[in-house]
C-alpha cells in the first residue's frame, strides 16, 4: 500500500539533535495521498529556530519521492498547533526517557 511505504520512507528522516526519526517525534501533523499518488505532506519541527529548517523538509520530500507509485510531492510547514512531546509515539518517548 503506497501510505505504508511512504510513512516509512518519512521514518527514515531523523532530527539531527534527537535520535528518533520524525515520524515518531510527532512532526508530522498528517500525509494526504491523491488517487493519482500524489503527495502533500503538512509537518512541523521542534522548534521555529531548528538549525534544519530549510533543508529537513526538503528531505522529506526527496525520501518520498523514492516510492514508486509517488508522483508529485509537496511538504507544507506549520507552526499550528505547536509542536509538543504529547505528540510523540510511545516508542519515541521511551527511546528519549520520557515513560
Amino acid at each position: 500500500m503506497i501510505e505504508t511505504k511512504v510513512i516509512d520512507k518519512i521514518k527514515e528522516v531523523f532530527d539531527p539533535e534527537i535520535p528518533v526519526n520524525i515520524y515518531d517525534l510527532g512532526l508530522v501533523y498528517d500525509v494526504f495521498i491523491t488517487e493519482q499518488g500524489d503527495v502533500q505532506i503538512l509537518m512541523t519541527l521542534t522548534s521555529p529556530s531548528c538549525p534544519v529548517a530549510e533543508s529537513l523538509p526538503e528531505e522529506v520530500k526527496h525520501r518520498v519521492m523514492e516510492v514508486q507509485e509517488v508522483g508529485k510531492v509537496e511538504v507544507e510547514m506549520t507552526w499550528d498547533p505547536p509542536w509538543n512531546r504529547e505528540l510523540m509515539s510511545d516508542e519515541a518517548k521511551l527511546a528519549l526517557g520520557f515513560l
